[in-house]
């Protein structure tokens, strides 16, 4: 079975109501035509919607239907009475081509673009009643086609438009083939690369040709058919004799409306020939061999029998007790369309049903014929007057029913339309499947039907079918909407079940089959093992959403079947399950492998310490490419494994992701900058060069990130005394780091310490050289009082006098006389020094003292008429302040108003405020004490010699107030 892979269908009640239409698959309409016809119709053809009338005074009509306002109105070159009445038609499929035969023998051919009919020469006399048309069509020319007469001859000729007037429009005409038996009624020709199959029909006799063709020269330029007929003889299907004056033709199928049915090979097309009894036909079978193609062919026929048709009514309303034959034939995809005694009848080509009889003429219409057009499968009848369209609607509607009853069930599932109509043909598919005992491809199908679920799975059970089980259950399973979770949860729970009995059966067969036959071959069982492991991996990862994950790690679990339950874990993304079992069982590679491929954070955590103490290596690979995580919470894993591990810090992969931590990921948590320092102040090693090379990085970058108390108690609890040191003068307690170097005899480290205060404070630097002092000159002992006192000279701030006291009762004063010496000789120079600044400063105060009497006696001279520098105005006209070194004279009020606007905010209200208390009058000191003040406010300095003056450089030359014309050029 080639069923696809949709959905389930739904059921029906009644496999007889399924495909019921209102409408009527045929339908005869008359068409209206949009001008009037003058006179009768003799011929007709109909292609590619293009239809053509020959009117009986000789003139043509080309209509095209898709713009059927648009007529071409083409007269033939002769009148009728010279050439005779148009006698048939024939167009091609394309509607490129159009040849006209009349009743006296003369033919014409009319091009599509072309309004100009052709006289055919080479063709005159020949009475044409079929042409086979080549398949390549459409091209410019007919190429090679055959032409069939009445006298039973079969020519094959190339037709071309031309426009020269002496060149014949064919290339050649050549006899190819002659049958005795009568006119040639029909001709087909179909085409494959260097092949060619011909069907030619005559009254009695259908002849089918295959075989290949000969070419010789340029195409056009002879014939290619003659070759076939003369080398193959033709494979023949002999007829009812009949009368000769009963109509024969031969018709193929349209084609498709789509490639569906072609592409699924499930219909190759069909043709009918009509004879007298009735109709034969037949597929048109498909084969590489060209042999024997034509017993194919004909092997298939069937005969639809003339009698099969009901008698027409007479006028008096009885059945006519004579039948005349059928007079045309047409085929459409299923049908066969035949016009009899004024009838339209439809016959069903599956089952040879009559689907449709409709009279549509009356006893005194004849019919000109019926006519199909093959490129857009519609149908039509002519009469000398009327035109009809035979419409089709829905015609493969009931083709799934029939197919279904003769058991085809691949076709029939193709042609179903609607949930009902498939549910039908699964049905009816599956039950002949499992009455074959073909119980997989039944599983198949039965998961899509709505057969009750409880049937189906007991049948599977009832015969042992676990396989076919399994794909039923897989199946149904993909046909229920995810709004079925109860339904869909129980079906996968089974399916596991499944699966792991069918796992434990197939490791059963192989280990019975090795252990019963030692040389036995297992390797067929191991490739069904290997199909149905990647079947439950695909079962896993598609319906992992319907599985429960308690039960299924139970059912797995309860089967032993280990790989399964890493395969589902690792479906469901359960990695806490797929991590667990593999440090469980000490397989540290294969968890590690895992732990790689995860993103969440959460995970690392947990397996962290485990992983750490076995793979630490590995593991910090693995961390240090995940900058994401949150070393804090590793804490706990880094000091499980620095516990036990006693190797040197060189190796040690906590203080390597520590480090990592701090220098790639710049971490300013303090907590792990304090797991750092505690591992290496607890490190056994007695070296701190690791911790001093920390704490001195963090020292350059203030302030550090690690608890500067929690670090100096842990070194001073693992006695690590340089790295107490530093932390001490980081902390800024200078005298408790030097105190502790000289108590741990680290004289050059205490030194060191002392010098770092510096100029910043030079009392709390001599204090700590002085206890340096003290503890070198108690330590070197009166023999060596000299080597003490130059270790002292690195600092510049002890004195001879500062050490004597810590010097012994009983030293010899000849060991540090020089420098004694020395000191009392600076002392006596720093006192000359001393005086004559002393003296300087007593000049200074007598100087000071002249000027300040020279002020009392400066004046300046105003002389009469001298302007205020402000207003303009004469000085002495009011109150003014002269400035001596200057000679700068301004009134009070320009002066003050000057100063308010050059001063800052506190000043200019000080000086307004002062004005304002002044001039509200009064007297007495305050009165005085106000004065004072504004007068040193106001005249505190010149307006035009200050820093007033250099402010008034940004503002303008004009002011607005100022006339801007007076400075015009």
């Amino acid at each position: 079975m080639a069923l696809s892979s949709s959905g389930g269908y739904v059921a029906s009640s009644s496999l007889q109501d399924l495909g019921d239409s209102s409408l009527p698959i045929f339908n005869v309409e008359r068409v209206q035509l949009q001008f009037s016809i003058s006179s009768d119709f003799v011929a007709a053809q109909v292609a590619n919607n293009v239809l053509v009338l020959a009117l009986s005074t000789g003139r043509i009509l080309r209509i095209d239907l898709d713009s059927p306002a648009d007529i071409d109105d083409i007269d033939l070159p002769k009148k009728a009475s010279e050439i005779g009445l148009i006698r048939r038609m024939f167009l091609d499929p394309s509607a490129s081509h159009l040849i006209i035969t009349t009743t006296l023998g003369e033919n014409y051919y009319l091009h599509t673009q072309s309004k100009q009919p052709k006289a055919l020469s080479r063709l005159k006399g020949v009475t044409i009643e079929s042409i086979g048309w080549n398949p390549s069509l459409p091209t410019a020319s007919t190429r090679e086609i055959l032409v069939g007469a009445l006298d039973g001859n079969i020519y094959e000729t190339y037709i071309e438009q031309s426009n020269e007037f002496y060149r014949r429009e064919e290339k050649y005409l050549k006899s190819v083939y002659k049958i005795s038996d009568g006119p040639v009624t029909g001709l087909w020709i179909d085409s494959r690369p260097d092949v060619r199959r011909i069907l030619v029909a005559s009254p009695n006799r259908l002849l089918h040709f295959a075989g290949r063709v000969g070419r010789q020269g340029q195409e056009g330029s002879g014939s290619i058919f003659t070759k076939l007929f003369e080398t193959e003889a033709p494979t023949v299907q002999e007829g009812t004799d009949s009368a000769s004056s009963a109509p024969s033709s031969l018709a193929v199928s349209p084609d498709p409306p789509n490639t569906s049915s072609r592409e699924a090979g499930l219909e190759d097309g069909t043709f009918a020939w009509l004879t007298g009894p009735g109709i034969m036909y037949g597929s048109l079978q498909s084969s590489a061999d060209p042999s024997n193609l034509g017993i194919r062919t004909f092997n298939n026929l069937k005969a639809f029998d003339r009698l099969k048709i009901p008698a027409s009514d007479n006028a008096s309303g009885r059945k006519r007790p004579t039948r005349d034959p059928i007079q045309g034939i047409a085929l459409t995809q299923w049908h066969i369309l035949a016009f009899v005694e004024g009838r339209i009848v439809a016959v069903n080509r599956l089952d040879d049903r009559i689907v449709y009889d409709q009279l549509v003429l009356d006893p005194s219409q004849n019919a000109i014929g019926l006519f199909a057009d093959l490129k857009k499968n519609t149908f039509w009848l002519f009469t000398k007057q009327e035109i009809f369209e035979i419409v089709v609607n829905d015609e493969e509607r009931d083709v799934w029913k029939i197919m279904l009853k003769d058991q085809k069930f691949d076709a029939a599932l193709h042609y179903a339309h609607g949930g009902a109509q498939k549910d039908a043909v699964a049905t009816a598919s599956g039950d002949f499947l499992a009455g074959k005992g073909q119980f997989l491809e039944a599983a198949a199908v039965y998961g899509k039907s709505s057969k009750p679920f409880e049937q189906v799975a007991l049948l599977f059970i009832d015969q042992g079918e676990q396989d076919a089980l399994r794909k039923y259950l897989l199946t149904k399973l993909a046909t229920f909407k995810r709004t079925f979770i109860m339904q869909r949860v129980m079906i996968a729970s089974w399916l596991t079940e499944i699966f792991m009995t069918k796992f434990n059966n197939l490791d059963d067969t192989i280990t019975t089959k090795a252990e019963l036959i030692a040389e036995t071959n297992t390797a067929e069982t191991k490739d069904e093992l290997a199909s149905v492991r990647s079947e439950f991996q695909d079962f896993i990862t598609r319906y992992k959403g319907d599985l429960d994950s308690k039960t299924t790690y139970e059912i797995i679990s309860s089967h032993g079947r280990e790989q399964e339950l890493l395969s589902y874990a690792t479906a469901v993304n359960d990695y806490n399950f797929i991590l667990s079992y593999w440090v469980q069982r000490e397989r540290w590679s294969e968890a590690l492998d895992v732990l790689k491929k995860q993103t969440d954070p959460s995970i690392y955590y947990k397996y962290s310490s485990v992983l750490m103490i076995h793979v630490p290596t590995e593991l910090v690979d693995i961390l240090m490419r995940h900058p994401d995580l949150n070393p804090r919470n590793l804490i706990p894993a880094l000091l499980n494994y620095t516990k036990d591990n006693a190797g040197p810090l060189s190796q040690n992969q906590a203080t390597r992701y520590l480090v990592f931590c701090i220098n790639q990921l710049h971490s300013t948590d303090a907590a792990i900058h304090n797991t750092l320092i505690s591992i290496y102040a607890s490190h056994p090693a007695p070296s701190e060069a690791a911790l001093l090379s920390y704490l001195s990085a963090q020292s350059s970058h203030p302030p550090p990130s690690y608890d500067a108390d929690f670090a100096l108690r842990l070194c001073i609890q693992h006695s690590r005394v340089q790295s107490c040191v530093h932390i001490y003068s980081l902390m800024g307690q200078y005298a408790s780091a030097v105190s502790l170097a000289l108590k741990h005899n680290e004289i050059d480290l205490a030194s060191i310490v002392a010098d770092r205060p510096a100029d910043s404070n030079p009392a709390l630097r001599k204090k700590l050289w002085l206890a340096v002092a003290k503890k070198v000159i108690s330590q070197q002992g009166t023999g060596s009082i000299k080597t003490a006192i130059d270790f002292l000279k690195r600092c510049d701030l002890l004195r001879i006098e500062d050490l004597i006291p810590f010097f012994p009762d009983f030293v010899v004063i000849d060991d540090f006389k020089d420098e004694i010496c020395a000191a009392l000789e600076s002392y006596s120079r720093h006192i000359d020094t001393l005086k004559t600044e002393m003296d300087e400063s007593a000049a200074t105060a007598d100087s000071i003292k002249d000027d300040i009497k020279r002020l009392d006696r400066r004046y300046a001279i105003v002389e009469p008429g001298e302007g205020c520098r402000v207003c303009g105005l004469p000085l002495l006209s009011r109150q003014f302040f002269v400035f001596p070194s200057c000679q700068h004279g301004f009134h009070s009020d320009c002066l003050g108003r000057k100063v308010v606007e050059g001063s800052g905010l506190t000043a200019r209200g000080r000086i307004r405020e002062l004005q304002a208390s002044i001039g509200r009058g009064g007297s007495g000191a305050r009165r005085e004490r106000e004065v004072r003040e504004l007068d040193a406010l106001v005249g505190k300095e010149c307006i035009l010699c200050n820093d007033f003056a250099i402010r008034l450089i940004e503002e303008p030359f004009l002011s607005d107030a100022d006339n801007k014309d007076e400075w015009a050029v």
